[in-house]
């Protein structure tokens, strides 16, 4: 399919596509584009490298009309300063429109250079969250006429803790069109995003890279939070016929003593920190030393590069984080003897904050890792910080419809809020058994 079937843009921008070597539509482009232009909501979900920016960047240059109003149309928000300029590198790529005014609104010194520049004009404005409420509680950023409203890697947002001024300025905005583009969806999302959404169109596409490499036998095991993992790991743990040998990654210290703590609790001599920095703990030196160790069951592991040659035999791996580079996690559960029953299985427990690195995973593998059901007697523990959030985010007035995916529970009626900021408040596993 070539970009001038089906997709509806205008002939300059068809050109300013083929200057600069898009040859034809990507998946997302082609199921989101007629869309947005239609003037529906639209979550986009996908990896890294498929056409997001790309993709909300014709929508806003084909809507844009000839002659620069100077007044904000279209906000963008997106996680920090390198995005911001990488956004508005890919509108000067195709933009052709000289007369369309760029303003990127980030951490800087001062903010008063910004205000200037908002208000010699600005049509387009990419900003990260927080400077972006910061300038508009000061009366610097007019968002009366902004028609579009776009969230761009929204999981990174999530993760950084700034659903509040996303929400805020999505909810001092009166009436507008809102994208938010994402590479995974999840509880903590659907409830930043809830508020002003109506009835959205959610399109996901999946890209998993060409190269299929072997790996362990592998499960995955989604949670709501850190206690739920542990609750998870412990009950796992209490099958001593099962869970003969386990090794257990972690990234820090911090959360390694944790974990000891409370499966020592119940395992009492037979869990251990490899090379443990503190008297107070079992320790061994060597992975060779807990094979040998029978009533050892379970080894600790914190941030340490270990080769995957050392894990051999071991029956489980389970990394209860995953490492900041998806690299050491392949490395580790890579296969040397793909199709033997009797290989390790390697378990990963994750949280909504760790599912972006979970899709970067499956994308280098070349496949998605199964999902294993929770167990019925897995106690779910509460996220008191989702909790406070939920209440704290702005509703709009006119958000009544319910929207499926959110977590937990819905609101009471007594919880929502529903008034807009006043111009004074602008100014303040497996089948070796089932778990």
């Amino acid at each position: 399919m070539t970009w001038s079937e089906k997709l509806k843009l205008n002939k300059q921008l068809l050109r300013s596509v083929a200057e600069a070597g898009y040859l034809a539509p990507k998946e997302i482009q082609m199921k989101t584009l007629s869309r947005i232009i239609g003037g529906q909501d639209v979550i986009a979900v996908g990896p890294d490298g498929c056409g997001k920016t790309s993709t909300y960047v014709l929508a806003v240059l084909n809507r844009l009309k000839h002659t620069s109003e100077g007044v904000p149309l279209v906000l963008i928000l997106v996680p920090d300063k390198e995005r911001v300029l990488e956004v508005i590198s890919q509108f000067e790529l195709l933009n052709k429109n000289k007369s369309v005014l760029f303003v990127g609104l980030y951490a800087a010194p001062g903010i008063e250079a910004q205000m200037n520049a908002l208000a010699d004009g600005a049509d387009i404005v990419v900003a990260t969250p927080d400077r972006a409420r910061a300038i508009y509680l000061k009366l610097g950023l007019n968002l009366n006429k902004i028609d579009l409203f776009i969230v761009d890697d929204a999981e990174q947002i999530v993760k950084q803790g700034l659903q509040l001024p996303v929400a805020e300025l999505a909810n001092s905005i009166t009436k507008c069109q809102h994208l938010v583009f994402t590479s995974v969806i999840h509880d903590k999302l659907n409830k930043m995003i809830a508020p002003f959404m109506k009835n959205p169109a959610t399109v996901e596409v999946e890209e998993l890279g060409e190269l299929k490499i072997e790996t362990l036998p592998q499960v995955l095991y989604h949670v709501p939070n850190f206690g739920t993992k542990l609750n998870l790991l412990n009950l796992f743990m209490q099958d001593e016929e099962l869970f003969t040998k386990t090794v257990i990654f972690v990234n820090n210290r911090q959360t390694a003593e944790k974990v000891y703590k409370s499966l020592h609790s119940r395992l009492k001599g037979s869990v251990a920190l490899l090379s443990s920095w503190s008297v107070e703990f079992n320790s061994l030196a060597a992975i060779d030393a807990f094979r040998a160790l029978e009533q050892i069951r379970v080894l600790i592991i914190a941030d340490e590069n270990i080769e995957a040659k050392e894990l051999k035999d071991i029956p489980f791996l389970i990394h209860f984080e995953l490492p900041a580079d998806k690299e050491s996690f392949i490395e580790r559960i890579v296969s040397n003897k793909p199709g033997n029953e009797e290989e390790t299985l390697a378990l990963t427990f994750t949280t909504d904050l760790e599912l972006t690195l979970v899709k970067k995973i499956e994308q280098a593998i070349g496949q998605k890792i199964p999902v294993g059901e929770l167990p019925e007697l897995l106690v779910i523990e509460k996220d008191k910080k989702h909790i406070d959030t939920d209440e704290k985010l702005p509703v709009k007035k006119n958000a009544a419809i319910p929207v499926t995916g959110e977590a937990f529970h819905e609101k009471k009626a007594g919880n929502l809020k529903t008034k807009n900021f006043s111009a004074g408040m602008k100014a303040k596993m497996n089948n070796k058994k089932k778990h």
